[in-house]
C-alpha cells in the first residue's frame, strides 16, 4: 500500500540586524488558491520595536560612510542572486499570492532590473556646484550642493507585488545611504524574507535591511517613533491617509489606491489596443492600482472594438495559478471575492449590463465586462482590484477626458490615439501622475517616475525618483580668502 507523504510547510524567522530571530507569534500563510498552508511564518512583536529601531539606526552608521561603488557591487550582487533563483522565488510567490505562476516570472525579472537600475544609480547621485558671487558683498564665494540619507526608513508594503514593490523601496534606500525596515504585507511577506536572505548573502550590513511581518498594531509603533526618518507606504488609500496624519514631523511618500482608465480613440490601433486592454484589466485578477477599471471608447468604433474585446476575455483560461496557462487566478481572500460578488451586484441592480463573467467559485471570478455603469456605484467610482472593467462610449475627446477625471483618484490613465491634439490635450487635462499614449495605464517600467495626485497619494517612486525622496540637499558655501 502506497503512504501519502505531506509536505510540512516552511517554516520562516523575520530578520533583524543580520540575524533570524523567533518570537513564538506565528501566522500561517494560506495559499488564495487551494487555501492549503503555503508557509508558517514568525511574527515580530511590541516588544521588539526598540531592537528593530536600534538595529535600523546601526545599518544606517555603517551605509552612510559605504562608498558608492560598493553600494553599487551589493545592489548588483542582489540583482544576481535574484536572477539565480528565480524559479524558487516565483513559485513561492505564486503559492502565497495566488499569482499566475507566469506572471511571478514576470515580477521576477522586474526585481532584477529594479535592482540593476538601482546599482546604476548608487554610482550617480548628482550635485552641483552653483556661484555665490551675484552681488558685491558675495565676491569670491561658491557654493557646492551634494544630497545626504536622512537616516532609518520604514518601508510598507501590499500583497499584490510582494517582491518586486519591496524592491522600488528597498534598493532606492540602500543605493542613497539609507537602512531600512520593511514591514510586508502578513498575506505575501515570504518573498520579502527571501529577499532579506538574498541580500545577506550579497553583503549588505547588519540592520541595513531588516524585514519583520508584524501586526497593525506593532505597525503603529514604528510610525509613531521619531527615530524613523521617513515612511514609505503603497496599499489602501484610507490607511495611508491615516498613517500620514499619525506620521508626525516624517519624510512620507504614499502611493495609494487607483481607478484607472483608458480612452481608445477614433483612428487608434484597435488591435493593439485590444490586446494590452485584455491584459491591463485581467492581469492578476486586476489586483493592480493600476488595473483597467473603466474603458471609454469613441462611438465609431465601440461596436467593434467592445464585440472583438468580449471574444478575447472570454479567451482567458481561469483557474490554478501553478498552471502554466492560468491567465486568471484567485483574489487574495473571501473578504475581497465578498466585496467584489457586492459591488457587481450593485452595479447590476442600478441598471448595468453584465455582457461577459460576473461568475464566482470560492475566490475565483470568470473576467467580468459591464456596461452602462452608473458614475455613482462602487465598481465606477471606488478601486475594485478584481477583474473586472466597466464600458462606456464617448462622441468628444474631451468628454472622454472628463469621464476620466471624475474620480477621487488620480494615479494613471492610458490614451490609445494617433491624433496629436488630443495627446497634447490628455497630458495638459488628464488628473493623473502619469499619461500613458498607446498603451493601457497598466504600464509600468521599473526607472520611470510613478505615483498618483488627488486620494492616489503623492511622492514618486522609479529609483532615481525614490533617491531624491529618500535624500536631503545640503549646501556647502565657501568663502575664498
Amino acid at each position: 500500500m502506497a503512504v501519502e507523504t505531506v509536505t510540512k510547510p516552511k517554516e520562516y524567522q523575520y530578520l533583524v540586524g543580520g540575524k533570524w530571530i523567533s518570537s513564538g507569534e506565528k501566522l500561517e500563510v494560506r495559499s488564495p488558491y487551494s487555501h492549503d498552508v503555503a508557509a508558517v511564518i514568525e511574527m515580530a512583536t511590541k516588544k521588539d520595536v526598540d531592537n528593530i529601531i536600534d538595529s535600523s539606526l546601526e545599518g544606517f552608521a555603517i551605509m552612510k560612510k559605504t562608498p558608492s561603488y560598493k553600494r553599487a557591487e551589493m545592489l548588483h550582487g542582489i540583482a544576481q542572486r535574484i536572477r539565480d533563483r528565480k524559479e524558487e522565488l516565483a513559485r513561492a510567490m505564486t503559492l502565497e499570492s495566488g499569482k499566475p505562476i507566469k506572471d511571478s516570472r514576470a515580477e521576477i525579472d522586474r526585481a532584477v532590473m529594479t535592482f540593476t537600475i538601482a546599482s546604476e544609480e548608487a554610482k550617480r547621485i548628482p550635485g552641483e556646484a552653483i556661484p555665490m558671487d551675484l552681488n558685491a558683498a558675495s565676491e569670491g564665494r561658491f557654493g557646492v550642493i551634494r544630497r545626504f540619507p536622512i537616516g532609518p526608513i520604514l518601508g510598507i508594503t501590499p500583497f499584490n507585488f510582494p517582491l518586486n514593490l519591496v524592491a522600488h523601496k528597498v534598493a532606492p534606500a540602500l543605493a542613497s545611504g539609507n537602512s531600512i525596515i520593511i514591514k510586508p504585507s502578513t498575506r505575501t511577506p515570504v518573498s520579502s524574507l527571501l529577499l532579506g536572505e538574498i541580500a545577506l548573502d550579497a553583503g549588505v550590513p547588519a540592520g541595513a535591511l531588516n524585514v519583520v511581518p508584524c501586526s497593525n498594531d506593532v505597525t503603529q509603533m514604528f510610525v509613531a517613533d521619531d527615530r524613523i526618518k521617513m515612511i514609505t507606504f503603497t496599499g489602501g488609500t484610507e490607511v495611508g491617509w491615516d498613517i500620514k496624519g499619525k506620521s508626525g514631523r516624517k519624510r512620507v511618500t504614499l502611493e495609494l489606491g487607483g481607478n484607472a482608465a483608458a480612452i481608445i480613440d477614433k483612428g487608434s490601433d484597435i488591435d493593439y489596443a485590444l490586446k494590452r486592454t485584455v491584459v491591463g484589466a485581467f492581469y492578476y485578477a486586476g489586483q493592480s492600482c493600476i488595473s483597467v477599471q473603466r474603458m471609454y471608447i469613441h462611438r465609431s468604433v465601440y461596436d467593434e472594438f467592445l464585440d472583438r474585446y468580449l471574444i478575447e476575455v472570454k479567451k482567458l483560461k481561469v483557474g490554478d495559478p501553478l498552471d502554466e496557462a492560468t491567465d486568471v487566478g484567485p483574489v487574495i481572500d473571501m473578504d475581497a471575492a465578498d466585496r467584489v460578488e457586492e459591488w457587481i451586484s450593485e452595479a447590476i441592480n442600478h441598471g448595468a449590463k453584465l455582457l461577459t463573467g460576473g461568475k464566482r467559485s470560492g475566490q475565483i471570478f470568470e473576467p467580468t465586462v459591464l456596461e452602462n455603469v452608473s458614475p455613482d456605484v462602487k465598481v465606477a467610482c471606488r478601486e475594485a482590484f478584481a477583474p473586472l472593467v466597466a464600458v462606456q462610449s464617448f462622441d468628444k475627446f474631451e468628454d472622454a477626458v472628463r469621464m476620466v477625471n471624475d474620480s477621487e483618484y488620480g494615479l494613471q490613465a492610458g490614451v490609445f490615439t494617433n491624433n496629436l491634439r488630443n495627446i497634447v490635450y490628455a497630458y495638459n487635462e488628464l488628473e493623473v501622475g502619469q499619461v500613458i499614449i498607446n498603451d493601457a495605464p497598466t504600464y509600468r517600467i521599473d526607472h520611470m517616475p510613478y505615483g498618483g495626485v488627488k486620494a492616489s497619494g503623492f511622492g514618486r517612486e522609479g529609483i532615481r525618483y525614490s533617491i531624491e525622496e529618500m535624500t536631503e540637499i545640503k549646501l556647502l558655501a565657501v568663502n575664498v580668502l
